[in-house]
């Protein structure tokens, strides 16, 4: 009985907030009482968190220091996100090394899990862009945050009266299937992943 007055009270609080409109939602700011503003669109994080085709790419994602990046309501990045399937067929998993050790060599379990954690930090980083948003009606190059590490995008032919990310092919050989706004940024589901060597 007290769960369904409080409903009454709270739901038309939240009903009465449009999309488009900026709700202030007191007392969730970093200080006690500083309220925060949303703006109708979820973050970059809100996204990968409720995107189940996408849960491995994000389970690798935040157990790393970079994944602040999807929480920042400043920050501005394109997320470039393998889906399930397409981490799946991979040869060699992300947070394997992409040249196997010699037989012989033996690493200790501190060694492993930092070589491990270096591996995956590498593969994340290829999949984000530090720029949102990004043109994909014409040919063109960016900058992953992983150092050296360039992604390509061409225009295939496709419907002209589809959005201009549905023609982009990445690396020449992986498609965008779905695409998702956020406050802080774009994220493209992807067939395939980012190669790395």
């Amino acid at each position: 009985m007290r769960l369904h007055l409080l409903s009454l009270l709270v739901l038309p609080l939240f009903a009465a907030a449009h999309t488009e409109e900026q709700m202030v939602l007191p007392g969730a700011g970093k200080e006690p009482f500083e309220p925060v503003v949303y703006s109708g669109k979820p973050l970059l994080a809100d996204l990968l968190t409720i995107e189940s085709t996408a849960s491995i790419f994000f389970s690798y994602a935040r157990e790393l220091e970079i994944s602040q990046i999807f929480s920042d309501p400043n920050a501005r990045s394109t997320v470039l996100v393998p889906t399930n399937k397409a981490i799946i067929a991979l040869p060699r998993k992300p947070h394997e090394d992409s040249h196997p050790l010699d037989g012989g060599v033996v690493l200790s379990e501190a060694e492993f899990d930092a070589m491990s954690k270096k591996n995956v930090e590498r593969w994340v980083s290829a999949h984000i862009i530090p720029k949102s948003p990004i043109s994909l009606g014409t040919d063109g190059e960016y900058e992953t945050l992983l150092s050296g590490k360039n992604v390509t995008f061409t225009v295939a032919k496709g419907d002209a009266n589809k959005p201009e990310w549905t023609r982009a092919l990445l690396d020449d050989s992986v498609r965008l299937i779905g695409m998702k706004e956020a406050s802080n940024g774009v994220m493209y589901l992807l067939d395939g992943t980012v190669k790395l060597d």
